[in-house]
Order: structure tokens, then C-alpha cells, then sequence
């Protein structure tokens, strides 16, 4: 089965009826490897890319594995930049990724459940007006955001709102989370359980790629 067939199998709601769909040929990897992430460049070195258009939109297809149990992601092109709103780290992986927006036999990663991972359209994610809409959280217990929101953006949409936030100037990264049942994670000192929230042991964005992107490596 080729990837693309694979894809649409088990992410049905992608492709909605009517829309025309143009799938290119299955090419092995080509792009550089990115020094600051060694685990994700070890990944797409073992990918295989399927350029596809759905409805005039393009994406790129990167499944790997064995042929009885392949997954990936479905993302966005590349699009390299100079500086801007992002991270260091993520800037880096704009040049060869563009994010991701689905996932097929996928394990069980921070990227679970995302509708937009690392893409433009999450760190166009208003982070201030977020947190000024859930304020009551901390009014609630006597308490003040105790971030500069501006100094945040998301870089990745869970499909129930909560948001991953990385702090623009060294990586940090945040969790706001009203709506989780998530282990492994601390409230931010000055914060009520479900706000604002640090990974632990993942305190950073590098951190995060390099730990979801060994959670997809082959066994």
C-alpha cells in the first residue's frame, strides 16, 4: 500500500468529498541534517516524501518504517527564514519542515491529538488573548499571570485548545493546559493546577522535538 493510500485509511477526515487530489512520486530524503536536533535529523534521514495537493494546498507526506507498519506525519512545505518570531530551534526546522498538521501510526507523543504542530498557523496563535480570556483561573486564587505573554507564541494547537508555548528568546517551553489529564507535568510556580505548565524533564523546545521524534523512530 503506498503511503499516501495509508494516510487517507486511517485519517479519514482529511480529504473532504469534492476536493481534488494530486499525489507525486515517493522520494528518499534529500535534506540537510540539522546539527541542533541529531534524533529528528536521524529520523528524516530514514523518511520517505510524497509531495501531495489537496484542493490546490500543498503538503508533503514523510513515512518511514517497514511496509506492514509505516507512519508519519503530513506537513507543511519548508520555508526558510532569517530571524523572526520564532525560536532559534525552530527556525532550524522551518528549513526543512514546515510543521506538522496529521499523523498516521502514530505512537503516543506531546504531539498526540495536535492540530497544528510547529506550523505558522499555531505561532499565529494570539498567546496574550488567551491568557487574558482564562484570567479568572488565577483571579480565582488570588493570583496573577506570572508570565509576559507577549514574550510567548504556540507552537503547537492541541485539538481541545490547550496550547504549547515556547518563549521566543531561549526556547522555553510551556504548557497551558485547562483541559488535560497529562502526567509528568509541574504547575509554573505562582500558577492553579490547570494553566500554566512545565514538561518535566522537557524543559525546552529542542527537548521536545528531539524526545517526539525518537517516540516515532522504528523499534
Amino acid at each position: 500500500m503506498r503511503d499516501w493510500a495509508r494516510f487517507v485509511d486511517e485519517v479519514s477526515w482529511f480529504v473532504e468529498p469534492g476536493q481534488a487530489v494530486v499525489v507525486g512520486e515517493a522520494l528518499p530524503w534529500s535534506r540537510p541534517p540539522i546539527a541542533a536536533l541529531p534524533v529528528l535529523s536521524g529520523l528524516l534521514r530514514s523518511a520517505t516524501l510524497t509531495p501531495v495537493s489537496v484542493a490546490d494546498t500543498p503538503y508533503e507526506l514523510l513515512a518511514w518504517g517497514p511496509p506492514d507498519d509505516r507512519r508519519g506525519w503530513l506537513c507543511r512545505a519548508p520555508h526558510p527564514v532569517d530571524g523572526g518570531p520564532v525560536a532559534e530551534v525552530h527556525q532550524l526546522f522551518w528549513q526543512v519542515c514546515g510543521g506538522i498538521v496529521e499523523t498516521f501510526g502514530a505512537p503516543d507523543t506531546w504531539w498526540s491529538n495536535q492540530n497544528e504542530v510547529l506550523t505558522a498557523e499555531a505561532q499565529r496563535v494570539r498567546v496574550a488573548d488567551v491568557l487574558r480570556d482564562y484570567a479568572w483561573l488565577w483571579a480565582d486564587d488570588g493570583l496573577t499571570i506570572p508570565i509576559d505573554a507577549d514574550e510567548y507564541y504556540a507552537a503547537a494547537v492541541e485539538a481541545n485548545g490547550n496550547l504549547t508555548l515556547v518563549r521566543r528568546e531561549d526556547g522555553r517551553l510551556l504548557l497551558f493546559a485547562p483541559d488535560h489529564a497529562f502526567s509528568g507535568v509541574t504547575p509554573l510556580p505562582g500558577c492553579p493546577p490547570y494553566s500554566l505548565l512545565t514538561i518535566d524533564e522537557i524543559p525546552d523546545l529542542a527537548t521536545w522535538i528531539e524526545v517526539c521524534a525518537a517516540a516515532f523512530q522504528q523499534p
